[in-house]
């Protein structure tokens, strides 16, 4: 459970959701997307169009993947049409015709991602969106990212891939210990800091500082 949240976000705007597993990080997207009510206080002004793609697709579908966004961008009344250019966007047309249950979870993350884009949300939530993804989708996706951004939309990622981290003007959350905190943007003025750990700590020690929303560079062996 989350508990004194207070946090602002404003169209055109990047924020990254960092935090360990568990701490409530998907929590808190459901409730910035609407998907949850909090137990106390209000979320205000949401965007009337919410794209979300969760950190799993649900697969357990009987449609094919045509079918499916066919059927979402029907009630999302955008057109038809959408569904094969999404499906070129993220590199998926030849996956069409398949059904959702026969789906890796890279294909899965797609199709996630193009009904949540569809409609060109004013808010977008994607929960762990690279994870899964082949080279080539997880190249575009930051690019896709930053175009709804300079659309006006208000953009929320959760993204352990370290796939965004290197685009500008990017906000950072921080969610531990059931409290959401900010961390310092792009803008802060950085130092570097070199700290040595014992090897088999190396990851853990890593992990944690990204968590917390530090930039880590390791050196190559």
């Amino acid at each position: 459970m989350l508990r004194d949240v207070t946090l602002s976000l404003f169209p055109g705007g990047v924020t990254e959701v960092t935090g360990l597993n568990g701490a409530g990080k998907s929590t808190l997207l459901r409730v910035i997307a609407g998907l949850r009510s909090p137990h106390k206080g209000i979320v205000k002004d949401r965007p009337s169009r919410v794209g979300y793609a969760p950190e799993r697709f649900p697969v357990d579908q009987p449609f094919t993947v045509h079918s499916y966004l066919g059927h979402m961008a029907a009630i999302r009344r955008v057109s038809a049409e959408s569904v094969g250019t999404w499906a070129e966007r993220l590199g998926f047309v030849h996956l069409l015709d398949v059904r959702l249950p026969e789906l890796s979870k890279g294909s899965a993350q797609k199709v996630g991602l193009a009904q949540a884009l569809m409609d060109d949300p004013g808010l977008l939530i994607l929960d762990e969106p690279f994870a899964g993804l082949d080279a080539a989708t997880r190249a575009a996706l930051p690019t896709l990212i930053s175009e709804r951004a300079a659309e006006g939309a208000i953009v929320v990622v959760s993204d352990h891939q370290r796939c965004i981290e290197a685009l500008s003007g990017i906000d950072r959350l921080r969610v531990a210990d059931r409290t959401v905190t900010s961390l310092p943007s792009d803008k802060t003025d950085w130092t570097v800091l070199e700290v040595e750990v014992p090897e088999d700590e190396a990851d853990t020690v890593e992990t944690k500082l990204r968590a917390d929303g530090y930039r880590v560079r390791r050196p190559k062996p």
